[in-house]
């Protein structure tokens, strides 16, 4: 596999260089003495994660990032007390990838990196965060993938699990794409814990060599995304497809009857639904008589029960009570009873930048729904409010379809959305749709080539009573490091925004 004089350590390991990003690794004592290199700390805790772990495993760690050491200073401090024995900070090279016995890979390197293929030519085997976790963990996985609704659905299952003693005799961890790697902790992970993952598509992508056969497989829901990295629709399903491709019977897959890609999905697992719309089939579902529900029914075997829904949910959206029935249908199936179900998500307040309400100044609400960066996001958030809004809307270009959006804007009318403020490398895209579809500019918009004054255009269209939404249905990565930061620099301008005096 490797040059033959440096009896690579990794030989005859099956699958290693079937993917061009991950392989079957060797069990953490191998790991001692061993060049690693970790490609990309990443913003959400993976390339940390793997550096604390690598460390810690007695390995010869380099880290490596094109970023300089001002832009990765929390993620430095963080790995202050596990330090790699080399940064490489603001560039590559070669012998970091030719020369190592190992590269972990962040998700978020394209594969067709000239540095991963400098790896793969000097047949370096390639690894990620989440394959080197998955390949060590001893606990039950409930994991949760979908285009949409995943890092909601997936806090919300883990706080389910952790109420439900009927159906966690150990104890519950949270990981995966939502921003904590488990990775640092999984020699405390013993198998009657249950360790609840939200799975981007690249990370399944990365997963396939490893045939993973969650527990319990949740799909929230699929529609275009990430278009930039996977090239088709098609390949991003298959990249999606990977967490129920290899569930055998004994397993649950919790999948979306209300959305009817999902719902046609084939897999060996035992098949739950969840809809706003009663089946007839096993899962969780709104009674489909009641409009708005009031009633839910689960199904589950010879086991039918009717749960209460008003007041369920702190959070705005029909798109949350979908996440809420996704994560209730797979606790319900894993024993836990219906009152610890509806305490659960009764105590339950979301996540940050998912429609999270920042501020609330002169009458006005101004909420931050930064992790929307598809169009179907920001559309579900705009129909989460009956009062009127001034919407923030553009970002990084993943080259996907923004039509459904503007028409859902359109549609609205100028009584429902007051105006567009226009962002990033999408906002004149947006702007060409909304001239063809709104040519008398019935609802107000502009363009913008920074944040704050958009924010404050935007602020500044509306009125006592209205709701100043962030709901961007792109990426941030044009303007922002993340859309944290994208979030995080709205909810400071919202909570120091002030009227104008007439106001006052």
């Amino acid at each position: 596999m490797h040059n033959a004089g440096r009896g690579h350590p990794f030989r005859g390991i099956p699958g290693l260089d079937r993917s061009p990003v991950s392989v079957s690794m060797p069990m953490p004592a191998d790991l001692r003495g061993r060049r690693v290199t970790v490609m990309g700390l990443g913003a959400f805790g993976g390339g940390i994660g793997a550096v604390q772990f690598l460390v810690r495993e007695g390995a010869i760690v380099t880290v490596t990032d094109l970023r300089p050491a001002d832009q990765l200073a929390k993620a430095l401090a963080t790995i202050a007390e596990t330090p790699p024995d080399r940064l490489r900070l603001g560039e590559h090279r070669a012998v970091d990838f030719e020369n190592a016995d190992l590269v972990v890979v962040s998700p978020a390197v394209p594969k067709e990196s000239p540095w991963l293929a400098r790896a793969r030519a000097a047949q370096v085997p390639l690894s990620s965060e989440m394959n080197l976790f998955w390949e060590r963990n001893l606990g039950k996985t409930a994991c949760v993938t979908g285009s949409n609704g995943k890092s909601t659905t997936t806090a919300l299952l883990h706080a389910l699990l952790c109420g439900a003693r009927s159906a966690c005799a150990g104890r519950c961890w949270l990981g995966g794409n939502i921003g904590h790697s488990l990775l640092p902790k999984v020699s405390e992970i013993s198998p009657a814990d249950w360790v609840v993952l939200e799975l981007s598509s690249f990370q399944l992508e990365d997963l396939a060599p490893l045939r993973p056969n969650p527990h319990v497989a949740v799909v929230t829901n699929f529609s275009p995304n990430h278009l930039d990295r996977h090239g088709c629709l098609a390949a991003y399903r298959a990249a999606k497809q990977n967490l129920l491709n290899w569930q055998t019977p004994d397993r649950l897959a919790v999948l979306n009857s209300d959305d009817p890609d999902v719902s046609a999905w084939s897999t060996q697992a035992r098949r739950l639904g969840f809809g706003l719309r009663d089946t007839g089939a096993e899962g969780l579902y709104c009674h489909e008589s009641d409009a708005p529900p009031q009633l839910a029914v689960f199904r589950f075997g010879s086991q039918e029960t009717v749960l209460p829904l008003p007041g369920w949910l702190f959070l705005p959206g029909v798109h949350n009570l979908q996440n809420a029935l996704a994560a209730g249908a797979a606790a319900l199936a894993l024993g836990a009873v219906p009152g610890e179900v509806e305490v659960a998500v009764r105590g339950f307040r979301g996540l940050p930048h998912r429609l999270e309400l920042v501020a609330e100044t002169a009458g006005r609400s101004f909420y931050n729904d930064s992790k929307a960066t598809t169009p179907e996001a920001a559309l579900l958030a705009l129909r989460a409010f009956e009062r009127p809004v001034v919407l923030l809307a553009g970002g990084y270009d993943k080259q996907i379809d923004l039509a459904a959006l503007v028409d859902e804007i359109v549609s609205r009318g100028p009584h429902r959305v007051r105006a567009v403020a226009l962002l990033g490398e999408t906002g004149p895209r947006l702007e060409r749709l909304l001239d063809a579809r709104d040519p008398p500019r019935a609802i107000s918009r502009r363009l913008f080539a920074e944040f704050a004054p958009a924010f404050d255009w935007a602020a500044e269209q509306s009125r006592e009573g209205d709701v100043v939404l962030l709901s961007p249905g792109c990426a941030s990565y044009d303007w922002f490091e993340n859309y944290e930061e994208r979030g995080e620099r709205f909810g400071a301008q919202a909570r120091s925004w002030r009227p104008p005096i007439g106001e006052r």
